[in-house]
């Protein structure tokens, strides 16, 4: 187990998505060939990266201010057939794309937080393409719901659909990736909710689909379920956080095995890494992006 504090920055590329990036052009329904184009680059090309935020590179679908951080495109789609239709968000990498593919699994507060989009935005500048699901069916958790409610919310997300669904993403991206001629290997990413749900995913597929995964702060993680991980996840979380405790990710790093790592930033709390309310925060969110980023290009790109 490793831990943080806020230091000066790991030397890596790092793409600051701007709040509001383009909406949708189009929704697609079942089948969108997103990498009818692959076009490979250099992910180990190492840029400066500012202290302050105003200094950072900046990567947009409108503007691009580094050849580092390249064009992405942004679409709503449909996957899935009948009752296992669901919507997603799909950002694709356009000039820099690697044609690996990345399911990022969002927190409580759904697929169209704006938090979640942004950070889905900066791992796609890095040349992935991440499908964002709809976990919640149009019901994500609001701030301005009464938190008496929330038991009673998270009881009517039903953890055999949430399951199911979480696989109608992983068979659309595999299909995707199978026409394309392209490797099938995915890795999937989680936050809060999202990030517990890692570990489920995972004991499913037994490493018939996901390489490697991240999981942020994971809630409510089955140990039993993370005996059957056939793969190496990251675990990154603050020791400030007491929704998930610094000695159970100890336990399930050790349960996991395969190489699993876990990193904690002293002094962070829950969501430090997306959703970051200081300039102190945001340091270590950066650096929690880097090593995010390196684990998915060592399983993802040089390992492919």
């Amino acid at each position: 187990m490793e831990s943080f504090t806020t230091t000066s920055l790991l030397s890596a590329t790092f793409c600051t998505a701007r709040r509001g990036f383009p909406p949708p052009r189009h929704t697609h329904h079942n089948h969108f060939r997103f990498l009818s184009t692959l076009r490979k680059c250099n992910l180990n090309r190492q840029v400066p990266v500012g202290k302050n935020r105003g200094e950072r590179v900046r990567c947009s679908a409108e503007e691009v201010e580094d050849e580092a951080c390249e064009l992405v495109n942004g679409v709503e789609l449909s996957v899935g057939e009948g009752d296992d239709n669901i919507q997603a968000y799909l950002f694709k990498a356009v000039k820099n794309n690697n044609g690996a593919g990345v399911l990022l699994l969002s927190d409580i507060f759904g697929f169209q937080d704006s938090a979640t989009r942004d950070f889905a935005y900066q791992v796609a500048c890095h040349g992935y393409n991440v499908l964002v699901p709809d976990l919640f069916r149009g019901d994500s958790w609001a701030k301005s719901r009464p938190k008496t409610m929330f038991e009673q919310w998270l009881a009517n997300q039903d953890p055999r659909r949430v399951a199911n669904d979480i696989a109608t993403s992983t068979k659309w991206m595999v299909d995707e990736f199978t026409a394309a001629g392209v490797s099938t290997k995915l890795g999937v990413i989680g936050f809060c909710f999202g990030g517990g749900r890692v570990i489920d995913i995972l004991a499913a597929d037994q490493g018939a689909c996901f390489s490697t995964a991240v999981s942020f702060y994971g809630t409510r993680m089955d140990p039993a379920a993370a005996s059957k991980v056939k793969v190496p996840v990251l675990f990154i979380s603050g020791d400030d956080d007491p929704l998930c405790p610094v000695n159970v990710l100890g336990e399930f790093e050790k349960i996991v095995g395969k190489g699993s790592r876990v990193v904690i930033f002293k002094g962070r709390g829950h969501a430090f890494a997306h959703r970051p309310e200081s300039l102190e925060e945001d340091e270590d969110a950066e650096q929690a992006f880097t090593l995010m980023r390196n684990w998915l290009h060592d399983a993802l790109v040089i390992n492919s």
